[in-house]
């Protein structure tokens, strides 16, 4: 347990320090690249503006080993419950582009989404043009828009990657229940916390 422990304080430290190689998005901008079309693991291909749903859209950076990963995805279907119920769409998106003939290949994203049950859309951000555009930092890393496509929260999903049992602030669940009732998010940005994004970079 406490090699686990060691081994996850490691991609933590890590993800402090991910590169960076595009802009940044700050509470209240709006993002660029929303009718890219993208390669869903169910065959479909999607933008995020095909995504977005009437109160708004759940952009949810991930990948398919990282440990951080393996401890909050338990949660994700009851994320895209949440997020159906308050009229948002979700998607999650893979930009490890350096991983593409690894862990996270195409492939590999599609064998995981099923081993795992995936009820969402899982896809590709090609060469990590969305990640970069966004300033998406780990795996996890959670971007709530609202109805008009403003930046409204990010960060982590929750306080505690460890346990859903020990979750005190669901930071996105919350802003989530605000935005569908037109009040303003309390909490706007948290650490994120995971692995690097192992991005495409120039």
């Amino acid at each position: 347990m406490k090699i686990i422990i060691f081994v996850l304080m490691i991609f933590a430290s890590v993800s402090l320090f991910a590169a960076n190689n595009g802009s940044k998005l700050a509470i209240g901008d709006k993002p660029g690249l929303t009718n890219i079309e993208m390669d869903d693991v169910s065959g479909a291909k999607i933008s995020l503006s095909d995504v977005k749903k009437e109160n708004g859209l759940l952009v949810l950076f991930s990948s398919n080993t990282c440990p951080f990963v393996l401890q909050w995805e338990g949660r994700y279907p009851e994320l895209k419950a949440w997020a159906d119920k308050n009229k948002v769409g979700m998607v999650v998106l893979n930009s490890n582009h350096q991983k593409r003939d690894g862990d996270d290949s195409f492939e590999a994203m599609k064998k995981h989404a099923k081993e795992k049950g995936y009820n969402f859309y899982y896809a590709l951000d090609n060469e990590s043009a969305i990640a970069n555009s966004f300033g998406g930092q780990t795996t996890p890393h959670a971007f709530l828009f609202n109805s008009k496509m403003e930046l409204v929260y990010k960060g982590a999903i929750d306080d505690s990657y460890k346990s859903a049992g020990d979750v005190k602030q669901a930071y996105v669940k919350d802003a989530i229940a605000s935005v569908s009732s037109g009040k303003a998010v309390a909490i706007t940005e948290t650490k994120p916390v995971g692995c690097s994004i192992k991005r495409k970079i120039e």
